[in-house]
């Protein structure tokens, strides 16, 4: 005759019975709460996975059809449904990958950028009008929780990080100003006059930001915000790349090259022919950076300013 389970095995079945009930009532609660069981995304005209796929090509250029599907568990039929209406309607392009002409390359045309910055900005305004309503500690407890959540369930990594970029959004220009102000001072004794600096190309960009002709891109990596690079009109064929900068934690994990390539392949895309920055001599590993990327030093000249004797060094390529 079987025997009977103890009392401790029925309370840690009933423990795990709740765990279970807690995660699907939560589940149930968050995505009515932010309406991603909607057939549209929010009052757009797109579906949860349309935005999804608009997302990933947004923050990843020249992605092949078939890594989107992977990554985001689309079926291939479906998938090729929202590749086709896509392409229809002029927000993507696609060509043969060179090395197999069954699978596509994809990447958004400046329709499509526009598209998704529209896209993008409803939904950091749909976020923001949520935790309005929440005082400024709930609403830290909130994002705090939330990243529990994912630390929990993400799954370890044997490798390092991945980089993610992703476009600027409500907090990014403070994280800049803080981020850069900081860094310079400890490395290069910098005053407070750079961080003057920086605050006031961060305001214009907000100010006169222009999705068609400019933008922004945060690294990421864990979740966590570690360098950025702002593209940024100088004239209607040349465009600038300005405060380029990683932090101490991220280096050596590519994150400087993926932002000067991905800031160059966004102004081929918004369809500048030529790219000019401003650095400074002392400034070795970013000067590595451009040079690997194919910018030319074009003029130099020295000057006085936050605090320091320097060198400032004009950098160009063609795009």
């Amino acid at each position: 005759m079987p025997s009977s389970p103890s009392p401790s095995a029925i309370a840690t079945e009933q423990v795990a019975d709740d765990r279970i009930a807690a995660v699907r009532a939560f589940n149930r609660f968050y995505t009515r709460k932010l309406g991603v069981l909607d057939q549209h995304l929010g009052k757009s005209p797109f579906s949860l996975s349309e935005a999804r796929v608009l997302y990933e090509l947004a923050h990843r250029d020249e992605l092949a059809a078939k890594e989107i599907g992977l990554e985001l568990g689309l079926d291939p039929g479906y998938l090729s449904r929202i590749v086709q209406s896509f392409e229809e309607k002029g927000l993507i392009t696609r060509k043969p990958l060179p090395a197999d002409r069954r699978q596509y390359q994809l990447s958004l045309t400046a329709k499509g950028r526009q598209t998704y910055a529209k896209l993008n900005l409803s939904s950091q305004n749909e976020v923001a009008a949520m935790l309005a309503q929440l005082s400024a500690e709930d609403a830290t407890r909130l994002t705090q929780a939330m990243a529990t959540i994912e630390t929990v369930l993400e799954r370890r990594r044997t490798q390092p990080a991945a980089v993610m970029l992703r476009s600027h959004r409500v907090g990014d220009m403070g994280w800049v100003i803080s981020k850069q102000a900081a860094a310079y001072a400890a490395a290069y004794n910098w005053d407070i006059s750079y961080e003057a600096l920086v605050a006031e190309i961060c305001a214009q960009f907000i100010k006169n930001y222009d999705a068609a002709r400019e933008h922004c891109w945060i690294a990421e990596v864990g979740g966590e915000p570690v360098g950025s690079v702002f593209l940024v009109k100088a004239t209607d064929e040349i465009a600038k790349l300005r405060l380029l900068q990683v932090e101490k934690r991220a280096r050596g994990l590519g994150v400087g090259r993926a932002l000067v390539e991905q800031c160059m392949q966004g102004a081929r895309e918004r369809g500048y022919k030529r790219m000019t920055l401003w650095t400074q001599s002392i400034l070795v590993a970013a000067r590595g950076i451009y040079k690997s990327a194919g910018f030319e030093l074009v003029s130099t000249k020295p000057h006085h300013s936050f605090g320091q004797d320097l060198v400032g060094e004009t950098w160009e390529r063609d795009l």
